[in-house]
């Protein structure tokens, strides 16, 4: 059983020819809301993996935005632990999406900034606890400390990217970051593994967009090769992967097993609009898996080259 903590938005998506560059005016083709949110994302991806049971807590204002994420969260299945907070409102997402199906997000935290570490609830039944950087970062910690001291294993998706200090990463048991942040959090560039080196974390999982990922796990490592698509909107496709990684580690799959389905999903959910819209469920994700050829040597090459791995 799952527990994931964390941001809930609704996302107010414009989709343009490309994304404004400072002091530009865009027009946009269309305006559409989506509910969204980084947490709530991921609860919804980890419940349509199917075989984890998934709970999330969530801050809500008391306003109109904050029934289409209580909708979304129960038609995925998911048990919702919301905190009210009637003097201010739900989170929102101002997004940009390209034609190219890049984009650019703003967030207004509104009552995500509220969620305090007295809200947590009882941790007994629960094998993960997944957070994101959506939430206070004092919560954050203070919740990995329950969850630590409950035998909960803690799964921290290291996002917006900002440095981490030692107390939180000894906290983490799985640590899941796109380039950017792991740069934010090892403090310097350079290789993947350069910068993997520099962490203490049991596992630690790179995402590398449509490369794929990079995991390290005990000074060893694991690659899965990303999937070609022609991609809608990549919002929420890290939040994809995550969730159905954590749901995979949940029921038991080996690591590599599990990466492949986060991998798979997250491809998926590009080529659909939306973030909690586009999540694939588990059915879709390996009918779709069972059609895919092999990785060729030279897309392996190209992703050990591009972690640092090649030599």
């Amino acid at each position: 059983m799952i527990l994931v903590a964390g941001s809930a938005n609704l996302d107010f998506v414009v989709r343009a020819g490309h994304i404004p560059a400072p002091g530009e005016t865009v027009l946009g083709h269309s305006l559409a809301t989506h509910p969204g949110g980084k947490g709530a994302n991921q609860a919804v991806a980890a419940a349509r993996a199917g075989a984890a049971t998934t709970h999330m807590l969530l801050a809500l204002g008391a306003d109109a935005h904050a029934e289409p994420l209580e909708q979304s969260l129960r038609e995925a299945g998911v048990q919702a632990h919301i905190v009210r907070c009637a003097d201010t409102a739900t989170g929102t997402a101002f997004i940009c999406v390209s034609d190219d199906a890049e984009n650019a997000i703003t967030v207004a935290p509104g009552a995500n900034a509220r969620l305090a570490p007295h809200h947590l609830p009882p941790l007994d039944g629960y094998s993960h606890l997944l957070m994101q950087l959506e939430t206070p970062l004092p919560t954050v910690i203070a919740y990995a400390r329950a969850a630590r001291a409950a035998g909960v294993r803690v799964v921290l998706n290291a996002a917006p990217a900002q440095a981490l200090d030692d107390e939180l990463l000894a906290l983490v048991d799985i640590l899941i970051v796109n380039e950017g942040e792991l740069t934010s959090i090892a403090g310097a560039g350079g290789r993947v593994r350069d910068a993997l080196d520099r962490l203490r974390v049991p596992l630690v999982v790179v995402t590398l967009g449509a490369r794929g990922c990079c995991a390290r796990q005990a000074q060893q490592f694991l690659l899965q090769p990303g999937f070609s698509i022609e991609p809608v909107d990549t919002t929420g496709a890290g939040d994809t992967f995550c969730g159905v990684l954590v749901a995979a580690l949940d029921r038991g799959a080996p690591l590599a097993s599990a990466l492949q389905s986060a991998c798979a999903a997250s491809a998926l959910a590009c080529t659909r609009a939306g973030a909690q819209t586009a999540i694939p469920d588990n059915a879709t994700v390996e009918r779709w898996l069972a059609a895919q050829p092999a990785p060729g040597d030279a897309r392996m090459a190209a992703l050990r080259a591009a972690c640092g791995l090649d030599n």
